[in-house]
């Protein structure tokens, strides 16, 4: 359980709801798990399920992308604490779990753990060997949290 002032510092917001968006209470769960495998500790960082039509403004406006995405990270300070948002879009983050074959819980903390790690300063975007090593992470975290590896099926 999350110590309290952890708690204050992790704020998850709901814009967007569906039957299968986690509670506040796993998303902090996995997402302090994603900082304590790295050492690290939250600053002040939020969580916002949005719609399809906020994730495709967002996506437009800060990475040039004209689509609604699952998760986009939004990182304000690495040292000594991790400051930043995450953004997630549960309609993408659902048909993606569908299409995969992967339980819809399982995805969402594979999203918000790998929108932490970014966080945190992961970048995979054209780089295969921090693409490797940022997917080992997540694998060792997914484990620990009792989550299959989500790649197992690209294999």
């Amino acid at each position: 359980m999350p110590k309290a002032a952890e708690r204050r510092r992790i704020g998850v917001y709901y814009a967007e709801r569906s039957d299968d968006v986690p509670p506040k209470a796993l998303v902090r769960k996995w997402l302090l798990a994603a900082l304590r495998v790295e050492g690290r500790r939250a600053g002040a960082i939020g969580v916002r399920f949005v719609d399809r039509e906020e994730a495709a403004r967002l996506n437009r406006d800060y990475r040039s992308r004209d689509y609604a995405t699952n998760v986009l990270s939004f990182p304000y300070a690495r040292k000594p604490l991790v400051d930043g948002d995450l953004a997630l879009c549960p309609r993408v983050v659902e048909a993606e779990a569908a299409e995969q074959g992967k339980q819809p819980l399982a995805h969402y903390a594979h999203l918000v753990i790998h929108g932490t790690l970014h966080l945190l300063g992961y970048d995979h975007v054209g780089r295969r060997r921090e693409a490797a090593r940022m997917e080992k992470r997540e694998r060792k975290i997914l484990a620990r949290l009792g989550f299959a590896d989500p790649y197992r099926s690209r294999r």
